[in-house]
């Protein structure tokens, strides 16, 4: 991670200034996750959408109207996901593993899930965030998007998570890491 951070820093700090210039608040947006074994800690991302009172949902559509244009290409890009390198670093994730829920979330999970998926750091990357790299997208093309989320996408990152988390290996970290550069790249 410090490698990381040291290669993609001047990225990072472009990305940070067109993001507070662009939503007009700082740059860098911080969300409570739920980590192993329960413990909340705050994510660092960089922000892609403007603030909005009257949304209240943590489900993200690519139709938004909070992102904003250079917003949504940092977030094509997964510029925004940069700043979890800090979150590597400090012991609060890893590269990878199941994403960090919000508290609603990791609040649906059954015992058994939750034993199983908070048992380890949740990662920047994973099998889940691979399959629904175009989550965003996919949520905007059906009728209703948060059931949708609650009742297929939600479920199947779980048993995604939980099936990664079974057969955990070093190896496997390794080609899950490349997959995911390479689906940025291209």
């Amino acid at each position: 991670s410090i490698l990381g951070l040291i290669i993609f820093s001047w990225l990072i700090l472009i990305a940070w200034l067109f993001s507070t210039f662009d939503t007009g608040a700082n740059g860098f947006y911080r969300q409570v996750r739920v980590g192993k074994n329960g413990r909340l800690f705050k994510v660092n991302k960089i922000r892609t959408m403007s603030r909005s009172n009257s949304f209240t949902s943590t489900i993200t559509q690519s139709s938004d109207p909070r992102i904003t244009k250079i917003g949504s290409i940092i977030r094509r890009l997964k510029i925004d996901e940069l700043p979890q390198l800090w979150n590597v670093f400090i012991g609060e994730m890893s590269f990878v593993g199941p994403r960090p829920d919000v508290q609603g979330y990791a609040d649906r999970l059954e015992e058994e899930e939750k034993c199983i998926i908070l048992s380890v750091r949740p990662g920047i990357t994973g099998p889940a965030t691979l399959k629904y790299r175009n989550e965003e997208y996919i949520l905007s093309k059906v009728k209703d998007p948060i059931k949708y989320n609650n009742e297929v996408i939600y479920p199947d990152k779980v048993n995604l998570n939980i099936k990664y988390i079974d057969t955990l290996s070093f190896k496997s970290d390794l080609l899950y890491i490349l997959k995911t550069i390479l689906n940025i790249l291209f």
